[in-house]
């Protein structure tokens, strides 16, 4: 292709000077101007032919996008490839590293750029705290998901490529919430939540339980939060919650204050 090249410049070389010699008799009015159009049309033609040369043979060099280290060569030295199609090396850079999670539209409302993200890495055993940099547009219609990037900073080099990463995004706060075990709650044939209260007797080790109906919001783990039914102060049975009836004396063994 360099050669071709040079061949053809050489060509495109005469027509320029072809063209700026019947360009200047044209000017002084000598020739035809069937002449003149006949050099112009070949010397542009040439240019064109010469641009597109180049343009290929550019093509035949590999410019890394960005800086980085040579992780593996991929293809051998003589190897035939095709630009666009063969792998040739892999080049790694560790500096600027980002997780990509593709998270449920239920949350897309919930999830937007800036949110905090806790980032644990279960192999490193590290934990970073960090914000979502890129919240995608587009709903995958195959899972109903969006994707999302987090920037990780990674000065010490420890985070690797395709290294697993579980993510905990705040998608929502309350500062009074009330949350009490799943494992607590019962539901009725209506399905109606409910829980059970104790109310304290005159016996310091005695109490009363009463069924109470509760209304349910998120999770967190184990633990529910619980929008109406019960308030702050409020005694709730957890050990035998499910043996227990409406009225009936129960003994307190243990008090947990749980925030």
């Amino acid at each position: 292709m360099s050669q071709q090249l040079a061949q053809m410049e050489v060509q495109y070389n005469f027509a320029k000077t072809t063209f700026e010699r019947q360009q200047r008799l044209w000017d002084q009015k000598i020739g035809s101007e069937i002449e003149y159009l006949q050099a112009k049309a070949t010397y542009e033609g040439q240019e064109n032919a010469v641009n597109q040369m180049r343009s290929q043979l550019a093509k035949t060099s590999i410019r890394a996008p960005f800086s980085g280290i040579i992780d593996d060569i991929i293809t051998e030295q003589g190897t035939v490839v095709g630009a666009g199609q063969s792998q040739i090396i892999r080049l790694v850079n560790l500096d600027k590293m980002f997780i990509e999670a593709e998270i449920p539209e239920s949350y897309l409302n919930s999830i937007t750029k800036g949110k905090t993200v806790e980032v644990y890495f279960p192999i490193l055993g590290k934990t970073f705290s960090t914000k979502i940099s890129q919240v995608s547009n587009y709903i995958n219609p195959s899972n109903r998901t969006f994707k999302i990037t987090i920037n990780i900073p990674n000065k010490e080099k420890s985070i690797k490529p395709n290294l697993t990463a579980k993510i905990k995004i705040n998608d929502y706060s309350s500062t009074e919430a009330i949350l009490i075990p799943q494992s607590i709650i019962s539901e009725n044939a209506l399905g109606e939540q409910y829980i059970f209260t104790a109310t304290k007797t005159s016996n310091d080790d005695e109490a009363i339980a009463k069924k109470v109906f509760v209304k349910t919001g998120r999770t967190q783990g184990d633990f529910v939060e619980i929008i109406e039914g019960i308030s702050n102060d409020d005694i709730i049975v957890k050990e035998g919650a499910r043996n227990v009836k409406d009225g009936q004396y129960i003994a307190i063994l243990n008090l947990e204050d749980n925030e």
